[in-house]
């Protein structure tokens, strides 16, 4: 059973994962696709990066510090990139990207 902190890191990733995702899906059905590309793109690399360091924190993994250091970067992509977007789904995946990078920060100082 996952410790407080990793849990809370764990719940952060997996809501991010599937905020990310939601966006993704909502920035296809856009009128203007063309200018959500990059937002798409860095969904789903934030998505996968999110499900990865879940995964990682999950199972004590000895890397989790890295992958959490990782993921964190991954985020502040995604939420810079989002937030430019005027989009609830975009505003929404911005600040679950903010709460995932601020835990995965916190667990790959405490690692």
């Amino acid at each position: 059973m996952p410790g407080q902190a990793n849990q809370a890191c764990i719940d952060a990733c997996q809501a991010c994962a599937a905020a990310c995702h939601h966006c993704a899906a909502a920035c296809l059905r856009e009128d203007d696709v063309k200018t959500m590309t990059r937002c798409i793109a860095l969904d789903m690399d934030c998505a996968a990066a999110c499900e990865f360091a879940a995964a990682a924190v999950a199972r004590g993994s000895e890397l989790q510090g890295a992958i959490c250091a990782l993921c964190a970067e991954v985020c502040d992509a995604c939420g810079a990139e989002c937030g430019k977007h005027r989009h609830a789904h975009c505003q929404a995946c911005a600040a679950a990207c903010r709460r995932c990078a601020d835990a995965c920060r916190a667990m790959s100082v405490g690692s």
